[in-house]
């Protein structure tokens, strides 16, 4: 047998155990790549074009979150889950409600939505009064119909109320007529598209060294989306699970299986009075700030150790939801 034939074994070998190793260690930490990436110019489309045919072929997640500098290397921020990739299927028209009162959230932008409502209101025949295309409110006979930007990005709100209270058979229509309707049935117009705002959720660490979520809109809204939320996300046994709803105190109790938690090592685990790793409970508590204003924050119910990186990483998680 010819004798270099006789290496080539341990050449192979060799070289697949020194494949893994990079930027000296036995596995490329890409978060560094996060650090040293650099900013490139947008693409610039054409003048005169029509913009109605331009839409996201395959949209990129935002990042929950940004690029913390720790003392142990760089940790990188975890992409929201795309609505086709999540665990969770929405449907296009879901029903909220908080104490009595009652509304829609349909899954299209306010400017998408608003001349849909229009079209309702001339199929239905309704009386219509008033009509202020910038507030999206429109005043008829029967009642006011009103669209508005949704806690999430991308979700409007649509309330049917008569002398402040929400009209159960009108709601019942409106929720038949948008399920017929697909996100493109209708052309955004320039009038509702000044209903949309952009900015919704800030993750913020105050004075203290807290981590907290300011949401520029009224709590009653915000806890009836968590709420929502919540149910559907939070349903993973010895993960993450919701234990409790409080709409009077507007909070919530979960158990959460923590990042400190979750990184924990064998040898911790051993020397610990904890042989395996655990879930803590975790209330979050939804706070007013005043009428368009509320705030969001993680209070340890165990005791067990709840660090501020852990309160900054659930809170990433939940606040990923109402984007």
């Amino acid at each position: 047998m010819n004798s270099a034939l006789k290496w080539m074994p341990l050449v192979a070998v060799a070289a697949l155990a020194t494949a893994g190793c990079a930027r000296e260690g036995f596995y490329d930490d890409r978060n560094i790549d996060y650090v040293e990436a650099e900013r490139s110019a947008p693409l610039v489309l054409p003048q005169g074009r029509n913009e109605q045919r331009y839409r996201d072929a395959m949209p990129v997640p935002e990042a929950s979150g940004s690029l913390n500098r720790g003392d142990d290397g760089f940790e990188a921020p975890s992409p929201e889950r795309l609505a086709s990739g999540g665990a969770v299927e929405r449907e296009f028209v879901e029903r909220r409600e908080v104490g009595s009162d009652r509304w829609l959230v349909v899954g299209a932008d306010p400017g998408m939505v608003w001349p849909q409502l229009q079209d309702f209101a001339r199929a239905r025949g309704l009386q219509v009064q008033s009509s202020d295309d910038s507030r999206g409110v429109m005043e008829t006979a029967q009642g006011r119909l009103s669209v508005r930007q949704g806690l999430r990005a991308g979700d409007s709100e649509i309330r049917c109320d008569q002398n402040g209270q929400p009209v159960a058979a009108c709601l019942d229509a409106l929720e038949q007529h948008f399920s017929a309707r697909s996100e493109s049935a209708s052309a955004a117009s320039l009038a509702g598209q000044q209903i949309s705002r952009e900015d919704r959720l800030r993750l913020e660490q105050v004075d203290s060294g807290e981590w907290v979520v300011r949401i520029p809109l009224e709590i009653d809204r915000v806890w009836a989306e968590l709420n929502h939320q919540l149910e559907a996300d939070f349903s993973v046994e010895n993960r993450r699970e919701l234990l409790e709803q409080n709409p009077e105190r507007h909070d919530f109790l979960v158990s959460y299986m923590t990042v400190s938690e979750r990184g924990r090592g064998m040898l911790q685990i051993i020397l610990s009075p904890d042989v395996r790793q655990m879930p803590q409970e975790i209330r979050l508590v939804l706070e007013s700030d005043g009428p368009e204003s509320t705030t969001l924050r993680a209070v340890n119910e165990s005791e067990r150790r709840f660090t501020e990186e852990d309160a900054r990483e659930l809170l990433e998680r939940v606040s990923g939801l109402l984007r």
